[in-house]
């Protein structure tokens, strides 16, 4: 019946993180022990002062419409929590609350990219930045990184991709799938190329930006010369608060960008949840302090993950900066034939340790990778110790 569908939905993939998350719920159902290392979801609790701040407001009863792009007193906490984060001074008018950091990039999308437009992608990107590019009608232009130069888009490679119908650059910091992190300089060095370029927009996705194990700390591009006037700054609570059930992202932007996503939102789904903003307001006004445990197990998890990947022949490994993830190299794989199975693509090699390893991964095709896997250490150090076992005897 697909005949029936758009263009657009028939021509549009699947998410592969949602999709492996759906096949390990699927097998875990049949009885099958699946350890999941798809999804980027944290395994911690809500912080219990987020909760209450929750409850609160059902018991203050904000049960009504909440205003299209966010209730007043929580973007003026977010413009807080801009400046002392990140050095970026905005107005409640130039941020637009959503319901997560998705879709404050399809509203971005939609109301800045024309049909034709090239998005440059640094690959590897988060999953569904191509797709959403697409449903605007415009054109993914992938960068090519490798696991050698951290999986980082420099300079030259930026400039060589800019041609005449270069609308925008979207990348993200931590990055999602390699945890890279862009240091100061090296955004610095991207501006200068950018600012021979003023028609070009940039969209930061900031979202991992507390879980990050340099000791420079994130940086917004948007902090430097000659960038805030063309950066939209996307970011959220659902990583670094666990907070992704609750549903709540934002924008940063120049106020005529935010004020146009906000007409878009208001005829998709007008304001996001009124409860889970209203906790939303708790969360940013905490200090990060509050949420170092969490970010600390992470880093202790990436070195463990590291450390037990390292022991297996065939994992090209790099020291991803932050976010929870690994996106090792696993060409040598290629070609080879593992009790019976003959490997020839990420996806295969993904798939191989889904059925022979019982552990669930993601394959780097679906970041424009074809030779990587991403691995979530998002998960107790019980499983992941598990998980590494299984994946190393399932190739020994």
């Amino acid at each position: 019946m697909n005949h029936f569908l758009s263009d657009r939905i028939n021509n549009m993939a699947t998410s592969a993180t949602l999709a492996m998350a759906a096949k390990t719920r699927e097998l875990k159902a049949q009885g099958r022990d699946i350890i999941g290392l798809s999804l980027g979801e944290p395994d911690f609790n809500v912080p219990d002062f987020i909760k209450e701040a929750a409850i609160e407001a059902i018991h203050d009863n904000y049960s009504s419409y909440s205003p299209v792009d966010g209730y007043a007193d929580l973007k003026q906490a977010i413009t807080e929590k801009f400046k002392r984060d990140n050095n970026l001074t905005y107005s409640s008018n130039q941020i637009v609350v959503s319901t997560g950091a998705k879709q404050s990039l399809a509203n971005v999308a939609l109301v800045m990219i024309n049909p034709g437009d090239e998005v440059i992608l640094p690959a590897p990107y988060w999953v569904s930045y191509s797709d959403i590019v697409k449903i605007a009608e415009g054109v993914p232009v992938e960068v090519p990184t490798s696991i050698d130069t951290d999986f980082k888009m420099t300079p030259s490679q930026l400039e060589a991709a800019i041609t005449p119908k270069t609308k925008m650059l979207w990348f993200s910091s931590p990055c999602n799938p390699s945890g890279s992190v862009y240091s100061r300089e090296e955004l610095e060095a991207l501006a200068v190329v950018l600012r021979k370029h003023p028609n070009i927009f940039v969209v930061s996705d900031e979202i991992y930006e507390h879980i990050n194990f340099t000791t420079s700390g994130h940086v917004s591009i948007a902090e430097i010369d000659g960038m805030y006037e063309r950066t939209i700054t996307v970011n959220g609570v659902s990583k670094a608060f666990a907070m992704t059930g609750w549903r709540i992202g934002y924008i940063g932007a120049p106020e005529w960008i935010a004020k146009a996503c906000t007409k878009m939102q208001g005829q998709i789904t007008s304001g996001a949840n009124s409860i889970a903003q209203r906790a939303t307001i708790a969360a940013v006004k905490a200090p990060v302090s509050s949420i170092k445990f969490m970010i600390d197990e992470f880093h202790k998890r990436r070195d463990l993950v590291l450390e037990l990947l390292g022991e297996i022949e065939g994992f090209k490994l790099n020291v991803p900066e932050g976010a929870f993830y690994v996106f090792p190299n696993i060409e040598y794989f290629f070609g080879k034939t593992l009790r019976g199975r003959l490997i020839n693509t990420a996806a295969d090699f993904s798939m191989y340790l889904l059925e022979e390893a019982n552990v669930a991964t993601v394959t780097g095709e679906a970041f424009g990778n074809d030779n990587c896997i991403r691995i979530s250490y998002a998960a107790s150090e019980v499983e992941l110790r598990e998980a590494m076992k299984r994946i190393k005897e399932s190739l020994s």
